[in-house]
């Protein structure tokens, strides 16, 4: 049954932007020790995994086959600029499993500053469908938590339509103010109680990824945060076409359709994140440099 609250999914705007914000994104650097240390590479102070699809796909369905808690964040350029600003979500991405690369840019800074040849990025809302047509033919349960009823609703019955089997054991639109204690306390029993080991969260960033973090020792499943796919795949927004998304142009196609929300928050982004590749550039950095670590 959905559990139908107020909410949004949202994301937050970024402030708006100065030099000073630029020069010192790259500071206060910070990292923890996550399943696979081997895979994790230092971008702008967030431990960004160099895989790609189908590696990530074999990681997440490895970890739920075998009942393992994970938590994993698909990061986009916003993501990664977001944590460079702010340490305590910096941290929250550094705590968790895996840090995919979602966005083309993400995937192309890999290979710039560690040479890695990754054959595409890791799109959440791609990898969201894909896990749940393998959670439909292998039995495995999963749990949507996020977005509003009304999205919901058309998500859960498109999957119900187009996936034969597939076990939605929730669907869940929390509130948009905080939780209050008992709130949240409940909402973490709904979702183990359930037997989901799939529990992919779409509050938008940031907001999604510090609920993971916040949880990553009290949900026992693999929880995933997936941004705005549950809309693309109910229905309810257009996903960029493929040729602007090998491009690395998905934002603009987004901004084209709502300037007046997105100007903002892609001009101060993308600026940022050149600044954090230009800075990289001029001053360098070994590609071997410690991974950052959280405290």
């Amino acid at each position: 049954m959905t559990r139908c609250m107020n909410d949004t999914h949202d994301v937050e705007p970024l402030a708006d932007t100065t030099a000073s914000d630029i020069a010192s994104a790259t500071k206060n650097i910070e990292h923890p020790s996550p399943k696979n240390r081997s895979t994790k590479r230092d971008l702008f102070g967030v431990a960004v995994d160099a895989v790609d699809a189908d590696m990530a796909f074999e990681t997440i369905t490895h970890w739920a086959q075998s009942d393992q808690p994970a938590t994993v964040a698909f990061t986009p350029v916003h993501g990664l600029v977001t944590a460079a600003r702010d340490a305590t979500f910096r941290q929250a991405l550094n705590s968790m499993d895996m840090v995919a690369p979602d966005g083309q840019p993400v995937r192309w800074a890999l290979g710039w500053f560690h040479g890695e040849k990754l054959r595409d990025r890791v799109y959440g809302p791609h990898t969201m469908w894909r896990l749940c047509q393998w959670a439909a033919a292998n039995g495995v349960g999963i749990y949507l938590y996020g977005s509003s009823p009304e999205v919901l609703d058309k998500l859960t019955q498109r999957l119900r339509k187009t996936m034969t089997g597939i076990d939605i054991c929730g669907a869940e639109s929390p509130p948009f103010r905080a939780l209050t204690e008992a709130e949240d306390a409940a909402a973490v029993d709904r979702i183990n109680a359930s037997g989901a080991k799939l529990i992919f969260v779409g509050l938008g960033c940031p907001k999604q990824e510090m609920f993971v973090y916040e949880h990553r020792d009290r949900i026992h499943a693999v929880q995933l945060t997936v941004g705005a796919a549950f809309d693309f795949h109910a229905g309810t927004l257009a996903m960029a076409p493929a040729w602007m998304q090998q491009r690395g142009l998905e934002w603009l196609y987004r901004l084209m359709r709502e300037p007046r929300r997105l100007w903002r928050r892609y001009f101060v982004t993308n600026s940022i994140f050149l600044g954090l590749c230009a800075k990289r550039v001029l001053f360098g950095s070994s590609r071997r440099s410690p991974l950052p670590t959280s405290s």
